[in-house]
């Protein structure tokens, strides 16, 4: 029998990541969409990315107009939708995965799939199956009020984002109602095009450091090893999102396993 997941929600999210980078100077997060390319693949690349080290996950639920995502996701989000990915059907998957592997799970998607779903009842249903969290990138907090009660009620960790352009002041406001960790992105647009790591990036990062205490993701842009050693130090999390799917598609769902392990190699 699979055990119980243990609970990640929360300020318990943050403080799991804080002790797992006593043991790596570097995180992992990864990215799926649930569904894509079918969800035995779905299931087979959780197993692969777990086996590499991965530290955090993010689930995304498939929208049929993600304004986050670039080309590649776009892609996986349209196919999955196809091949008849539901919400419902990725909170079980979500549930399944969160029983089988010991790390800690994030939903993310876009308001509207909460609003038709219900926020309530995908807060419950998320705390049910053991998800750590959520991350909804077109929510603000100003508009947050219902989704940030249900979240606490049921103590799931609220992700939310700075980006190079957000002043300081809004990232202090941000930093009051976030939890579990602080998604970063690396430039503006959308994800999947090439970040340029460099001096910029230093005093951004250095801003949201600044702002808040929980750990810090960077993502949009991460590819390779040389982009994660820059990030060692400066950020606690490096997100790989766009290049694992490149990398699927390209040479099948094993080669993603090895190629996660070498980022950190």
């Amino acid at each position: 029998m699979p055990n119980e997941p243990e609970r990640h929600g929360g300020a318990a999210l943050a403080d799991h990541l804080r002790a797992r980078q006593r043991e790596r100077e570097i995180l992992l997060m990864t990215h799926i969409v649930v569904g894509y390319p079918s969800f035995d693949d779905s299931m087979r690349l959780v197993e692969g990315m777990v086996e590499a080290g991965v530290d955090v996950m993010e689930l995304q639920v498939p929208f049929s107009e993600p304004i986050a995502d670039g080309p590649v996701i776009l892609h996986a989000n349209q196919r999955a939708l196809a091949a008849g990915s539901t919400v419902a059907r990725c909170l079980e998957f979500g549930g399944e995965v969160a029983k089988r592997f010991d790390i800690p799970f994030l939903l993310m998607s876009y308001y509207n799939i909460l609003f038709k779903y219900g926020v309530e009842r995908f807060a419950a249903e998320m705390a049910a199956a053991g998800i750590a969290g959520a991350i909804v990138p077109d929510l603000p907090p100003e508009e947050a009020e219902g989704y940030l009660s249900a979240m606490a009620e049921h103590d799931l960790a609220p992700v939310f984002i700075y980006s190079p352009r957000t002043p300081d002041a809004r990232m202090a406001e941000i930093a009051k109602v976030a939890g579990g960790l602080v998604y970063c992105v690396a430039r503006k647009g959308v994800t999947g095009a090439e970040t340029r790591f460099g001096e910029e990036l230093d005093g951004y990062l250095a801003r949201c450091r600044a702002a808040t205490d929980l750990p810090l993701a960077l993502g949009f842009g991460v590819q390779d090893k040389a982009d994660v050693d820059f990030l060692r130090g400066r950020a606690d999390l490096a997100v790989v999102g766009t290049q694992t799917i490149r990398v699927m598609d390209e040479q099948g769902v094993a080669a993603v396993r090895p190629f996660l392990e070498g980022l950190r190699a």
